[in-house]
């Protein structure tokens, strides 16, 4: 039986991931620090599968991570430690330093060692589009330039080059993936679908920043998991894959789909209207990826459409109400990032 390590599994694409490779009969070892954004709720399903097994520790503790590597011996490694609310970047960068870029940093240093006594393993350390920054036509392939224009795009920049002059330099086995917007189950709420859900619960207006025009590409979460098993499983060493849906939308399209969605589900309040809030400093106006790459190479291309995906996100979080509150609300009802 293969055995794979998640970092950062009490996240929202961690714990989704986990959940895919339980199914799959792995074992899994969940490693997260418990930050603010980790959860346990997350896990709950399956905290008592044999196959799971949860370490509290940060990737920045290199001695612990090589003993844990060490014990363990996985043959796979999904880096998904990581810093990521964009708002939270602008308040306070140092955070994401320290965990995207350092963090990262760290854990390649001791997945160096572990390579040279165990061959059989493979690091898939897993980013975002937004390094590739504003997109204002067309898509953007494994091959754009980097430009990002967050704190939170910078240190997933810093990364995933990283990573690749690992690669180079050290020659360890390791992919980079760069995916689009996910959303689904068990993400935090303080991100745009989740909260907006947590809203029409409660009777709320929806805020979007600025126009509301700016463009996202949307992709289910389970979409995106099984894409990083098959990176992982047919992935080329050394390579970067973008991994989309090719479907743009932005936000007043997102926030109108799913007040119909909700409609459908139940009864919503009067108060449940959009409402326009001033806009991020620095806000990217587009994100679009090319995924050619994947299609061609690897044959994967995401299964779930927008109004799919947000007909089960919603479904879920309406049967998972005590989400919300196992997380505390000063987290997400706070506007962030206007400094």
């Amino acid at each position: 039986m293969q055995t794979f390590i998640v970092t950062g599994g009490l996240g929202f694409i961690g714990s989704n991931l986990i959940e895919l490779l339980l199914s799959k009969n792995f074992k899994v070892i969940n490693i997260d620090k418990v930050s603010y954004a980790s959860n346990f709720y997350n896990t709950k399903n399956f905290t008592k599968n044999k196959n799971y097994t949860f370490i509290k520790t940060d990737i920045a503790n290199k001695k612990k991570i090589l003993k844990i590597l060490n014990k363990y011996k996985p043959h796979g490694i999904f880096n998904l430690a990581a810093e990521t609310h964009v708002d939270r970047s602008i308040d306070s960068p140092d955070e994401f330093i320290k965990s995207n870029v350092v963090g990262v940093l760290n854990l390649l240093e001791v997945f160096k060692k572990f390579f040279k006594k165990f061959k059989k393993t493979k690091l898939v350390h897993v980013s975002t589009d937004e390094v590739y920054g504003d997109i204002a036509k067309g898509r953007s392939s494994e091959n754009w330039p980097y430009k990002p224009s967050s704190p939170y795009a910078a240190s997933k920049a810093s990364s995933d080059h990283l990573v690749y002059a690992y690669v180079r330099t050290f020659k360890i086995p390791a992919i980079v993936t760069n995916c689009s917007n996910n959303y689904g189950p068990k993400q935090h709420p303080e991100k745009l679908i989740p909260k907006l859900i947590y809203n029409i619960f409660n009777n709320k207006e929806l805020p979007i920043y600025g126009n509301g025009k700016n463009s996202r590409e949307w992709i289910f979460v389970r979409d995106h998991c099984e894409a990083l098993f098959k990176i992982y499983k047919n992935g080329k060493i050394g390579e970067f894959y973008n991994i989309g849906s090719n479907k743009n939308l932005n936000n007043l399209q997102v926030t109108k789909e799913l007040i119909k969605v909700s409609k459908n589900k139940i009864n919503i309040g009067k108060k449940v209207k959009i409402t326009f809030v001033k806009d991020r400093p620095g806000h990217d106006f587009r994100y679009s990826l090319n995924s050619k790459k994947i299609l061609k190479k690897l044959s994967w291309k995401s299964k779930i459409n927008l109004n799919m995906g947000l007909a089960e996100t919603f479904r879920w979080y309406l049967t998972n109400m005590n989400f919300f509150t196992s997380v505390s609300k000063k987290l997400y009802d706070k506007r962030l990032g206007l400094k």
